[in-house]
Order: C-alpha cells, then sequence, then structure tokens
C-alpha cells in the first residue's frame, strides 16, 4: 500500500489539508483512499443497532451494505493494521492516512504558527517534509500550504510511485 501520512498537533489543519489533497489527486485522475488514525478508543458503531449485535457475537469481519457504502468492523488484533487493510485498497494509487504519526511510512507535517507550538519536525526525525506557509526553525524541506495544486506537484516528484498505473 503506497501510502503518506498527515500529520501534525491538534488544530493545525490535517483534516482539511487531507480533504484539498484527495480532492485534487481525485481531479488529477489518481485513485486515493484515506484512512483517518485516532489515538482515542471509542466505538466505531452504535451499540444495540443489528450490526453491533452481529459483531459483539463474534462476527469478525462485521460488515453494514446500504444503498451506497458499505462498512466494515474489523478487531485489532495485534497484527499489521495496514498489511489488514491492503485489500480493501488494492485499486488506490496512493492512501492518505490521517495522523498515526508513530507508524511506519513517509510523514509530512502540517503547521500553523498561529497556533503557538513547535513543529514535530523540530522534535522528530522521522518527518520528511513540513507543509505551511509560516517559517518554522526545522531541517527538512518547507512546501507551501497555500497552493494545493503545487503541493500535489512536490509529493508526485518527491514520491512518484504514488502516480503509477
Amino acid at each position: 500500500m503506497n501510502r503518506i501520512h498527515i500529520v501534525g498537533r491538534r488544530n493545525h489543519g490535517k483534516t482539511t489539508l487531507v480533504v484539498d489533497l484527495v480532492r485534487e489527486f481525485c481531479r488529477r485522475g489518481i485513485r486515493v483512499g484515506t484512512i483517518k488514525h485516532s489515538r482515542h478508543a471509542h466505538e466505531l458503531d452504535s451499540p444495540g443497532k443489528d450490526s453491533y449485535r452481529h459483531r459483539a457475537a463474534g462476527g469478525q469481519p462485521a460488515a453494514v451494505i446500504t444503498h451506497d457504502s458499505i462498512g466494515v468492523f474489523m478487531n485489532r488484533d495485534g497484527r499489521c493494521d495496514y498489511q489488514r487493510l491492503e485489500p480493501l485498497f488494492a485499486d488506490c494509487q496512493l492512501v492518505v492516512v490521517e495522523g498515526h504519526i508513530d507508524a511506519p511510512g513517509i510523514k509530512l507535517e502540517v503547521w500553523r504558527a498561529e497556533m503557538n507550538s513547535s513543529s514535530l519536525a523540530a522534535e522528530r526525525d522521522d518527518i520528511a517534509t513540513v507543509i505551511t506557509d509560516d517559517h518554522p526553525d526545522v531541517s527538512v524541506p518547507i512546501w507551501p500550504r497555500r497552493d494545493v495544486a503545487r503541493l500535489v506537484d512536490l509529493i508526485l516528484e518527491r514520491y512518484p510511485f504514488s502516480a503509477k498505473d
């Protein structure tokens, strides 16, 4: 699974950037999938619903199919989450993960000076690039946030695997 992780501190714009990137990748005809990682434990299904009851009874995985979407619930069992998800993303040229800073993979940090917190890239050596329109004191490349088309160009230039057929 070819993936990049958009990481950053809270309220620095990770979700907004992911949405903007996905729109631009799709506009260019690139098949892109997304994964949202959360550090918090919370129920993804509604207790009492049929799908919840299926899973509680032992269905693994348990799925919900509606007119326009499919939801699949799988318990985490210690295996690599991305390897387990890979078959679901087999048709994707690129997967954009929001978060999951501790997972292996390419990490691009979104950072805004107005949030008054340091850049993760100043503290960690696994951040490849900082995406910002500000000027953090970091030793990694800084890519402009305001120009999403240029940002996608830079991603495709630096990580050409994402544009394969």
